[in-house]
């Protein structure tokens, strides 16, 4: 994990600094530094740092980080996601069943990828329940203090 932390810090830092227009101008800076990542890699990184692009008129696009401001409102949006629909979560070595309102699974499954647990690998969304991977060797009660912190009404 520790290198990924590391990728995704050189990331962030290298679209602050220069004008990215592309993937592959990204992933050529990227190897420059050292990181040596599949397309694919990256634009999973790129997803999770919810990184945009903003239009250069007939000069294409070019990628943009989020302001400190819609990452607060985003994270309070998917919190309020999760809170609306959660019910109960179960386990089973590393799945976890969360149960949700009815028809609610899928944006707590979306909350859930999105608030950037380190437990969490992913999810899987039904109706009303939700199939959350969690991370090998790591212990249920982290899964459980987490949404405790997102979650202190729900009485995990």
């Amino acid at each position: 994990m520790r290198e990924r932390a590391e990728r995704l810090k050189t990331v962030r830092r290298i679209i602050k600094e220069h004008r990215i227009t592309s993937q592959e101008q990204l992933l050529t800076i990227l190897k420059n530094d050292g990181y040596v990542v599949t397309q694919a890699t990256l634009s999973r990184d790129l997803k999770l740092l919810k990184v945009g692009k903003i239009s250069e008129g007939s000069n294409g696009y070019y990628y943009t980080m989020p302001t400190e401001e819609e990452l607060r409102e985003n994270h309070q949006n998917f919190l309020h996601d999760l809170r609306r629909g959660f019910l109960s979560i179960e386990f089973s070595g590393n799945l976890g069943i969360l149960r949700t309102i009815a028809g609610h699974a899928d944006t707590v499954g979306i909350a859930l990828d999105n608030l950037g647990a380190e437990q969490i690998l992913g999810t899987v969304a039904g109706d009303d329940t939700v199939l959350v991977v969690i991370r090998e060797n790591t212990p249920q009660a982290e899964v459980l203090d987490q949404l405790r912190e997102w979650l202190p009404e729900a009485g995990v």
